[in-house]
C-alpha cells in the first residue's frame, strides 16, 4: 500500500490551501483516513480523520471550522484548509488505516500506512 500526499506548498496568512491523499495498492477497503501534522521538536498532531463507511469527521480545536476534511470512492482524501495562520506551518501527513485481500476465500489483512509527508508554510 502506497500513500501520497500532494498540494503542500506557501501561502499567505488569511489564505487557503488544499492538500490531497491518495492510495494505491491492492485494498479491499479503506476504514479511516487522516491528516497529522508536525512541527520539529513536536510531538505529531492529529488535525482531522474521515471513517469511510459513515463519512463521520473529528478536528481538534486548533483547526475546527477552519480545516475540513472529505474522501471519496476513489481512495483519496482532501484536507481543505482556510483562513491559514503561521501557527499552521508543518509537516502535514496522511494516514490510512485499511484491508487488503488475504490469500484466502474471504481474509482480510488490516493494515496502517504513512505517506512522505507534505510541507506547508504560512507567512505572515
Amino acid at each position: 500500500v502506497q500513500v501520497e500526499e500532494t498540494g503542500g506548498g506557501g501561502v499567505q496568512a488569511g489564505g487557503s490551501l488544499t492538500l490531497s491523499c491518495t492510495v494505491a495498492g491492492n485494498i479491499y477497503k479503506i476504514t479511516t483516513m487522516a491528516w497529522y501534522r508536525q512541527t520539529f521538536g513536536s510531538e505529531r498532531e492529529l488535525i482531522a480523520r474521515v471513517t469511510s463507511e459513515d463519512g463521520m469527521t473529528c478536528y481538534p480545536h486548533s483547526v475546527k471550522d477552519r480545516f475540513t476534511i472529505s474522501s471519496d470512492e476513489k481512495n483519496t482524501a482532501t484536507l481543505h484548509m482556510i483562513d491559514v495562520r503561521p501557527g499552521d506551518t508543518a509537516v502535514y501527513s496522511c494516514n490510512v488505516d485499511g484491508y487488503t485481500p488475504g490469500l484466502g476465500p474471504g481474509l482480510r489483512i488490516p493494515f496502517n500506512a504513512w505517506g512522505q509527508g507534505t510541507q506547508v508554510t504560512v507567512s505572515s
